[in-house]
């Protein structure tokens, strides 16, 4: 068993199965020895986004909700990253980037906080390996209203 699997079920996550595009593009793309993981939306595992992940940050989702719609895009950007590496997480490296997409109303300005949603839960579940570099914007709106989105890059051998 690797690390980050030990790591998630340590942590009590299971991966959902990944979500199929909504548009025409492909969810993760490898690049030599770099994937490049698509935004992935705040849907939970049966697929749905819930209410309290629908909406802007800093109106009707609060920042607390906001977090966790970034830890739930996470978990789903792993789900990309497992059939990446055709499941074997032996292959990741480390995570080298996370880009974050706040829906957030036009004032909200802890931004930085909410994508801690997604950076806290990477680093916990790859410890040192998980500290990657990071870009969080804010944006006038996201697919299907969710409140964020969250894009990554692996390294994998």
């Amino acid at each position: 068993m690797s690390k980050i699997e030990h790591n998630l079920r340590q942590l009590g996550i299971e991966l959902p199965t990944p979500l199929a595009p909504v548009a025409n593009y492909l969810p993760y793309v490898q690049s030599g020895n770099l994937i490049h993981i698509s935004g992935q939306i705040c849907a939970g595992a049966d697929g749905t986004i819930a209410d309290a992940h629908r909406g802007k940050v800093g109106g009707a989702v609060t920042k607390e909700a906001g977090q966790e719609a970034a830890a739930l895009c996470l978990i789903n950007v792993l789900a990309q990253l497992k059939l990446a590496v055709d499941g074997d997480f032996s292959r990741v490296v480390r995570c080298v980037r996370l880009g974050g997409f706040i829906n957030s109303t036009p004032n909200f300005s802890a931004l930085p906080a909410v994508m801690n949603g997604a950076s806290d839960l990477i680093v916990a579940v790859m410890g040192d390996a998980g500290r990657h570099a990071r870009s969080t914007v804010g944006v006038a709106q996201l697919p299907l209203d969710c409140a964020v989105e969250v894009e990554a890059v692996f390294e994998v051998q």
